[in-house]
């Protein structure tokens, strides 16, 4: 009796990955995925990273998957979905609650997504003898969103991030390395036509030109990445912003087609993230932020920063109501909440 065939390892690590909560599946040859290292030393050049100085010392292992790793033959893009059930942009007219965006309102997927890596990595290395593999989520010098266009997940929109056609811009990246030759996936193509709309709905006006991204104006990086005052003239921008931003991805036309049904339940949203009370965040110590944000990926900004964005955020309320607690955080230990405080006040008394 004849054996019967199994399918191609490609099909099979698919089919393992979508087990493991993958929506997003393809695959990149190593060495003909783009080259991002021109790209990436002109945006670093130009100063549009702001202070992720990350970004600039490791910039040329960054610029390819060779650059990181010399044996890697295949990259395994892959997504999860955290596409929301609700409008992303629903709290623009209830500047009482402060805005966070939809990636950051369930569990951290830092843990989720590699926990499931690990899992469809361990699978491959059992079914190939002698590969090898790393496994890689956000905190390495990967540059998912190139290598997830090339293996087909979808294409980097105008505002710089991946869009798909099935999950619109509601994934988490992912990436496995490994010295396997697997076969290439179809690299996606560029369907943002004539739309603007990403561009036109950016408060703060981050991006200098389609494709490009100014970090220093994004409010994203202000209120995540960003160590210290934020500048005067973005601030009214930031409105009732406190963790990230969804405007441009919200707007998309693509994202219209994301399914909710396919959304990983670990992301679901906590309710205490869907509208936090600006009030309540004002009045964090260090022990309640750590307690309101424990198991979150916000919880790594640390309390100044969070207090500093509910600050900015009271002060372009226009809500006298804040200005008891304003007051006392004027004194703040931390210079930047500080600061926040002081500028509040002074938006709401002019």
């Amino acid at each position: 009796m004849v054996a019967e065939a199994l399918p191609p390892i490609e099909d099979r690590l698919e089919a393992v990955a979508r087990a493991h909560g993958f929506v997003a599946f393809g695959i990149a040859d190593a060495g003909a995925a783009p080259l991002t290292a021109e790209r990436l030393n002109q945006w670093l050049a130009e100063g549009r990273h702001g202070g992720m100085i990350w970004m600039e010392s490791r910039a040329a292992q960054r610029g390819s998957p060779k650059g990181l790793w010399p044996d890697v033959r295949s990259v395994i893009a892959l997504g999860m979905s955290y596409a929301p059930a609700h409008d992303p942009l629903a709290l623009a007219d209830h500047p009482d609650r402060g805005r966070i965006s939809v990636y950051a309102q369930g569990g951290d997927y830092h843990d989720v997504v590699k926990k499931a890596l690990k899992a469809v990595a361990r699978w491959l290395v059992a079914e190939a003898e002698g590969a090898e593999v790393k496994v890689f989520v956000d905190t390495a010098p990967v540059m998912e969103k190139p290598l997830s266009a090339a293996a087909g997940l979808g294409w980097q929109g105008k505002h710089t991030n991946l869009v798909s056609r099935d999950h619109g811009s509601w994934l988490f990246l992912g990436a496995i390395y490994t010295t396997l030759a697997l076969a290439p996936s179809t690299p996606a193509r560029d369907r943002c036509g004539s739309c603007s709309a990403c561009q036109q709905a950016c408060p703060t006006a981050a991006f200098p030109a389609p494709y490009r991204l100014d970090a220093r104006r994004c409010i994203s990086y202000l209120t995540i990445e960003h160590d210290g005052p934020i500048p005067l003239d973005l601030r009214r921008g930031i409105g009732n912003r406190i963790y990230g931003c969804d405007d441009c991805l919200a707007v998309c036309p693509w994202n219209k087609f994301a399914e909710t049904a396919h959304t990983h339940r670990a992301f679901l949203p906590r309710a205490e993230m869907v509208a936090p009370s600006i009030a309540d965040l004002l009045a964090l110590d260090d022990a309640g932020f750590r307690q309101v944000f424990a198991g979150s990926p916000i919880k790594r900004i640390g309390r100044g920063r969070m207090v500093r964005n509910a600050a900015i955020a009271a002060g372009n309320s226009g809500d006298l109501g804040f200005l008891p607690i304003l007051e006392r955080l004027v004194a703040d230990e931390t210079p930047m909440v500080a600061d926040a405080a002081s500028w509040a006040i002074a938006q709401l008394t002019s």
